[in-house]
């Protein structure tokens, strides 16, 4: 079992890795949609003490894709080697259209097993993490 942290993901917001490899499995912890080295996260408007106040669910669905896959790429798998993937959503309502639609078009035609929850909060102001599963060939 090794741990693996990628150079290019946003840093953990704890004392975790970004992901272990046990096997050929991956297994991610999870991840959201900020950027590494910065203090802002993409589409999100707070106040001074925190509290959302606007967000965009694309932009942040994008980015955490993105992180994604910076993550299996630094550990040798790719955005096809994902297996099963946990979403957590702060507005099901409002966000799984697009969140839907977006993951449609990143997975085309062999998308990995799914599951979506709708959870109140996040440990940072974002609206959506991905817990994620790959192979690695």
């Amino acid at each position: 079992m090794s741990s693996i942290d990628s150079s290019k993901a946003p840093e953990p917001v704890g004392a975790y890795p970004h992901a272990k490899k046990v096997g050929n499995l991956l297994f991610l912890s999870g991840v959201g949609p900020r950027e590494r080295g910065k203090k802002e996260i993409p589409g999100v408007t707070i106040d001074q003490e925190g509290k959302i106040l606007s967000y965009d669910i694309e932009k942040q669905c994008h980015s955490v894709f993105q992180n994604v896959k910076y993550i299996l790429e630094d550990s040798g798998a790719n955005w096809e080697s994902l297996v099963d993937v946990t979403v957590y959503l702060t507005n099901m309502k409002d966000d799984f259209p697009t969140y839907n639609r977006l993951w449609k078009e990143y997975f085309g035609k062999n998308p990995p097993c799914r599951t979506t929850l709708e959870i109140n909060c996040l440990p940072t102001p974002i609206a959506i993490e991905l817990k994620c599963i790959a192979v690695i060939s």
